[in-house]
């Protein structure tokens, strides 16, 4: 089987998928707009890179000027010509699933990812008609959660497949390592980028709240990440006293990433929106208790007061009153972690995903051999 991947190339999420499906003797394709082909692609996936450089990305959101993406379908038709996919998967819709629909190819399967069915079509009539567009075109579509599915569904009357995009619970696990901190301190933290959708500032606001009331324990705050906020926040953190225990780690490669949530006792998700929720899975899959935000595609994958605990969105007091429960209790924050990981395995174990995705591809060209 070979499957042509419409995919930003610099995406840790392509990266796996194209990995993955390498495992399974399918021929993989990969074609993106990207300034650079990140290490860690298996040497059997061929990759064709338009190069962008980031100059010319907007300043909002990162995202390539829609002419960008247009000027580059004849490079598709040609590599289509060239490889005779069985199958075209574009991933994001507004964006590389705008490139598959023009190029006509049949069968064209679409996975949407958040932003292009949540804020893309928002934009502006035109915007909303791309993304109908696009759906129309799709002999397949999929979404990695049921509230998003249900979004997309705003925009085509087609069934939604929701398949997970979850992690591989044998990297992602309870490991020894050589922690940072002593071993009487206790860690709140979050592996995301400091972004506004991401709600950090609150994190922040309800650490200051849990310092004021827990005054006698050591508590760190690990902020793993990088974003357009982070000086902003850093300043925060500064005018609410709470700088010298919080620690701007930055971002780290995707493979550090377990190290990074073993360095966690309680894992924070404050944000603001999320379509799913990738980190939180990793977390779980590490035996992390976690707090989040009751929005979005949060409640598919914590159970609330089993494997962590749910919140307002936007409200530090409550973080900090779920926070400080968990603080206090040893044996809860034990019980939660092990009861996440139970159901990672159970429900969003990656490598089920991926054998969901290859079923649903043969499922395709069986329909199209009838």
């Amino acid at each position: 089987m070979k499957i042509l991947l419409l995919s930003n190339i610099e995406a840790s999420h392509t990266l796996k998928w194209a990995n993955s499906l390498i495992k399974y003797d399918i021929d993989v394709y990969l074609f993106g707009l990207g300034e650079n082909i990140p290490e860690g692609y298996h040497h059997k996936v061929n990759i064709t890179n338009v190069k962008i450089p980031n100059s010319t990305k907007s300043q909002t959101d990162g995202a390539f000027r829609k002419s960008i993406y247009l000027k580059s379908v004849p490079t598709i038709h040609t590599l289509v010509k060239k490889i005779k996919p069985d199958i075209m998967h574009a991933h994001y819709a507004s964006s590389y699933g705008l490139l598959g629909a023009l190029t006509g190819f049949k069968p064209f399967i679409v996975s949407v990812w958040g932003n292009d069915v949540f804020d893309f079509p928002q934009k502006s009539f035109l915007h909303k008609w791309i993304l109908k567009f696009v759906l129309r075109k799709a002999d397949r579509i999929y979404s990695t959660s049921k509230v998003m599915a249900n979004e997309t569904n705003l925009y085509t009357s087609k069934e939604i497949g929701i398949i997970p995009f979850g992690v591989d619970t044998e990297v992602f696990k309870p490991i020894t390592i050589n922690k940072m901190f002593d071993e009487d301190t206790l860690v709140l933290g979050t592996v995301k980028s400091l972004s506004y959708k991401y709600g950090i500032e609150y994190l922040l606001e309800a650490f200051k709240i849990i310092k004021e009331k827990l005054p006698d324990k050591k508590i760190k705050l690990l902020l793993v990440g990088d974003g357009i906020l982070k000086n902003s926040l850093q300043r925060k953190a500064k005018e609410l006293n709470i700088n010298n225990d919080v620690i701007f780690y930055g971002s780290v490669p995707h493979n550090k990433v377990p190290e990074m949530y073993n360095m966690i006792d309680i894992a924070v998700f404050p944000s603001v929106w999320e379509s799913f929720g990738v980190s939180n899975l990793e977390a779980a899959s590490c035996e992390k208790p976690q707090v989040a935000s009751n929005v979005g595609g949060f409640p598919e994958i914590i159970d609330d007061g089993v494997t962590g605990f749910l919140v307002e969105s936007g409200n530090p007091k409550d973080i900090a009153d779920k926070v400080i429960k968990l603080i206090n209790d040893k044996s809860l924050r034990t019980k939660m972690g092990k009861a996440a990981r139970k159901k990672v395995i159970e429900e969003f174990n990656w490598n089920d995903n991926v054998q969901s995705m290859i079923l649903e591809y043969k499922k395709v060209l069986e329909g199209r051999n009838k």
